[in-house]
């Protein structure tokens, strides 16, 4: 569906912790990291990088839009929301059923330090 997602840090070595550890809850391995700049994906699949926005102006959280992952179950999910917290993250939705989607919606919303919002999402029925 995508070839990668950019999450804008004003730190992105300081904020690469954050994602080592709540990107690892979802099986998303660090691709590779360099000064200023982590990434997560693989070489032939989707990725998200972390760096500071190119026009080199100050971080700010965009509103109204945010990076859902998909999470292999509904363990993961709440596993990415507990480390999330752990991290230094803030609760923008626990865990849970939300049916208003459909049936097996399952997802916790986030955010980290800096203000990104961030979900974790499984649509299957398996617990």
């Amino acid at each position: 569906m995508f070839s990668h997602v950019t999450i804008g840090s004003g730190d992105p070595d300081k904020a690469a912790a954050f994602y080592d550890a709540v990107l690892a809850a979802l099986g998303i391995p660090v691709f590779f990291k360099a000064p200023g700049l982590a990434s997560y994906g693989t070489a032939t699949g989707p990725k998200v990088f972390v760096l500071k926005p190119f026009n080199g102006e100050v971080h700010v959280p965009g509103n109204g839009g945010h990076v859902a992952f998909l999470a292999p179950d509904r363990a993961s999910v709440d596993v990415f929301h507990a480390k999330a917290l752990a991290m230094g993250g803030s609760d923008e939705g626990a865990p849970g059923l939300r049916p208003h989607y459909h049936p097996n919606y399952y997802g916790a919303y986030v955010r980290d330090p800096e203000g990104n919002k961030l979900q974790a999402v499984c649509h299957s029925s398996k617990g």
